[in-house]
This record gives structure tokens, C-alpha cells and sequence, in this order.
């Protein structure tokens, strides 16, 4: 490969820009992550706005302005022939005299060279990769000749890795169902039947009465908060229509705005006084982002309570750790608890519960449960989210306070065995991986 003179991908790449005169929304493109190429974008309900849609041809190169660093690119197939997309998912025309389109997407995968573009995103909010910063790249170019020949040595090779990562992909999909299925039967109370029958009602005892513990929850949150319950809207109406639970008679439904407060974040963003600061975790400030990473999320680090105000945010709020996070914007519907006390933005809503118990999780599983519901009704916006009112009025079962440390107990006795197998997954899908960088390594070698 030292013989091979690097080029600018500009030199054989153009960018296409062909306004589309239509665009359908069930004819539009999508580039899916981790270098697993272009396919048609599922369809959504969206609003008509300014967005501009630009007629895409088999055979362009293709990628995600935001997600190139996640493997988002690949060549268009004949299949999507005439597609749109719009400006995030620039397309170029080769100059196939110089370069198979393939070959683009193998030096890419090569090293994971991909993974090294991200330092060249720019942008405030959402980071993006400019198409005349990713033109100046430059990837090895051999003659076409032997660019023909090496990715016909590679795909020939590669049949070995693609049944794996077929067989991988299965496991996944089945781990995921495997967790919802958990989940479902938490919140049904189908994981605590036979508690039940050990442990029958006792009435007037809110650890094993529900009514007992809705009428002692009440107290509290007339007590602590004067909180309106905001009516139904239709958008609710629909989401109680499709997520019908089949729950124990000794269970009761309520709504979420009466078990606990939910509070949006007060802070707009990061500060921008010091980035630095804020980056590295020396102040507790978490972002939408983050609470998607894991259980509990955020830096190991010392509360810091009035950090705040030396930067401009008196009026934020900060957040104790423990506290249960959804977020509302971006990423729908995605929980975590914090590890320590922080401010957040207003995209994400802290659950605080009137009373102490294992309200909090158990309303994670919940919202766990239906986020695809969640979801599917956020409006069809530049950014999708929900508003605070659907929370506040989603129906959510509520056990006594027993049975709700048992379904913790079982649940998390039942995900620990599933976290055990999404590891094997992990280790097998990077051993893939490495069996691919590997054949990549010898066909470049081999010249």
C-alpha cells in the first residue's frame, strides 16, 4: 500500500444536487450506522415544511453528515434508484475511471478510518461533517484494475464474516425482545404471581394494599405540592388505546402526575463560559445525551451546588443524585438515575415520587416498556419530543409497596442474566469485527 499514491476523495468525488421536483416520504433514504450501507427510510408521519429533498442515483456515494464517525455511509443500490434525501445526506457521482464506489467504502472500514473524521465535525448544537471537509480527505488510490481485484478478494473473504454478523444481528434483535418481554411482565405483574398467593391482601396495609397506598400517596402529595393534574388530550387518549395492560385485580391504574412530581430541567445547554469545565466533568451538568448510557450515568465526582451561579445559570436547578431522568426531546423516553447531584437541560424531566419506595424504578420499567409508544406519537419535527402533559397523564399500574420490591428484585435478577448474554454478543460482534479489519489488512498488503 506505500506505493499507492493518496488522493483527495474530491478529486473523483462530485457532489449531486439534483432538487427534487417531489419528495415522497415513502421514498426516501436512510444510511444505517456501523458501515451497514443505505436502505429506504421507514415511513413517518411529517409535517411538510422547508426542508429541501434532492434526487438521489444508484451507484452515489452517500453519507450522514452527523453519523459519518458512526459508520453512517455507503453506495446507493439499484433498488433506490431516484430516492430523495435532503442536504444531511449529501450524495456524490464517481468519477468511476478513477474509482470503484466500493473502494471508497473499504478504505473508509479499513483501520476504521471512518472514526478519525469525527475531529473534523463542526457545529454549536448538532456537529456535522461539511462535505468540503470530508472532499479534502484522502484515502489511498491504487489503479482501477487493482481496486477490482482487491474488493473482489474482499467480498470473497468477507462471506466469512457475513453469516456471523447475520447470526449476531439475530441475537440482538433477540436480547431486545428478551428485555421488552421482562419488562412487560414487571408491569403486569405476571413475574409476581406466585408472590401473590403467598402474600394476599391485607387491607388497610399500603405494603400490601394498593388502595391503601394510593390513599397514603394522596396525603403526601396534597401535603408536599399543590400540583394541577393536567387533562387529557387526544394524543393521550391514543396512547391509553394502544398500550392496554392486563394488571392484577388487587393493582390499581393511576396517573404518573399523582405518584410523583415530574419537573423539567432548567437550563437551557452546557455554559459556554469555560467548555472545558463542563466537558471533563469537573462540574456536575449532564446533557440529553448522556442518559441514555447506562442505569446510573454521570462523572464520579464531588456535588458542587452553587457551581452555577459563578456562570450565569442562578436560575437552574440542581438535581439530587438518585433522582430518575426521562428525556423529552431527541432520544425519546430514555431513563436513567443520577449518580450525583446535577443540573440538566429542559429536554430532560426529573421524577421525584411523593413518598420513599422503589417508585422510581419500577416507573423506569415502566417507561422502558412503551417508549416505541412514546414515540411513535412525538410530532414529526426537526427535533422530535414529547411535552411534559403526556407524562404527567400516562396511566400507570401501581402495586403495593411490597410486591413493588419483589418486581425490582425479580427484574433485576432477570436482566442481570440478560446483561450476561449481551456481553457474549459484544465479544463475539468484536471478534467479527477484528476477522474483518483482518482480511481488509491482507488484501491491501497483498499487492
Amino acid at each position: 500500500m506505500s506505493e499507492w499514491k493518496k488522493v483527495k476523495i474530491g478529486d473523483f468525488l462530485t457532489e449531486s444536487k439534483i432538487i427534487a421536483i417531489e419528495s415522497n416520504a415513502a421514498h426516501r433514504i436512510t444510511v444505517r450506522l456501523n458501515c451497514k450501507g443505505v436502505e429506504q427510510r421507514s415511513l413517518k408521519a411529517e409535517k411538510e415544511g422547508a426542508t429541501k429533498y434532492y434526487t438521489r442515483k444508484s451507484g452515489q456515494f452517500i453519507y450522514g453528515k452527523q453519523n459519518i464517525h458512526k459508520g453512517a455511509f455507503g453506495i446507493i443500490p439499484q433498488e433506490l434508484d431516484g430516492f430523495t434525501s435532503s442536504a444531511d445526506l449529501p450524495a456524490f457521482d464517481v468519477d468511476l475511471s478513477k474509482c470503484i464506489p466500493e473502494w471508497i467504502c473499504i478504505c473508509l472500514q479499513k483501520d476504521e478510518y471512518y472514526k478519525t473524521l469525527q475531529k473534523n465535525v463542526k457545529g454549536v448544537g448538532s456537529q456535522r461533517l461539511a462535505v468540503n471537509v470530508f472532499l479534502d480527505s484522502e484515502i489511498p488510490l491504487p489503479p482501477v484494475e487493482k481496486q477490482v481485484e482487491i474488493i473482489k478478494k474482499i467480498k470473497l473473504q468477507l462471506q466469512k464474516t457475513e453469516q456471523l454478523s447475520v447470526e449476531i444481528e439475530s441475537q440482538k434483535n433477540y436480547i431486545k425482545q428478551l428485555r421488552q418481554n421482562i419488562l412487560q411482565e414487571a408491569i403486569e405483574g405476571k413475574l409476581t404471581a406466585e408472590w401473590r398467593k403467598q402474600n394476599p391482601v391485607q387491607k388497610g396495609n399500603p405494603n400490601y394494599d394498593a388502595e391503601a397506598l394510593f390513599e397514603q400517596i394522596q396525603k403526601e402529595r396534597n401535603n408536599s405540592i399543590k400540583n394541577k393534574i393536567r387533562s387529557s388530550n387526544t394524543i393521550q387518549d391514543k396512547i391509553d388505546e394502544d398500550f392496554v395492560l392486563d394488571i392484577p385485580q388487587s393493582w390499581l391504574f393511576i396517573r404518573l402526575s399523582e405518584l410523583g412530581v415530574l419537573e423539567r430541567g432548567k437550563s437551557k445547554h452546557r455554559p459556554r463560559n469555560d467548555p472545558s469545565l463542563f466537558s471533563d466533568g469537573k462540574y456536575p451538568f449532564v446533557q440529553t445525551g448522556d442518559v441514555s448510557q447506562s442505569k446510573y450515568f454521570g462523572y464520579e465526582i464531588q456535588p458542587a451546588s452553587k457551581f452555577y451561579n459563578d456562570f450565569g445559570l442562578a436560575q437552574s436547578k440542581m438535581w439530587c443524585a438518585g433522582t430518575l431522568c426521562i428525556t423529552i426531546a431527541a432520544n425519546i423516553a430514555e431513563t436513567g438515575f443520577l449518580t450525583y447531584d446535577a443540573c440538566f437541560p429542559d429536554s430532560v424531566v426529573g421524577f421525584t415520587p411523593f413518598i420513599k419506595g422503589d417508585f422510581s424504578t419500577f416507573v423506569r420499567y415502566y417507561i422502558d416498556s412503551i417508549k416505541l409508544i412514546l414515540e411513535k406519537y412525538a410530532p414529526a419535527t426537526a427535533q422530535k419530543n414529547i411535552n411534559l402533559g403526556i407524562l404527567e397523564t400516562l396511566k400507570i399500574p401501581l402495586p403495593p409497596l411490597a410486591e413493588q420490591k419483589e418486581i425490582v428484585k425479580q427484574v433485576e435478577k432477570h436482566l442481570k442474566t440478560v446483561s450476561y448474554l449481551e456481553n457474549q454478543i459484544i465479544e463475539r460482534e468484536q471478534l467479527t469485527k477484528q476477522l474483518m479489519q483482518s482480511i481488509l489488512k491482507d488484501a491491501f498488503e497483498e499487492k
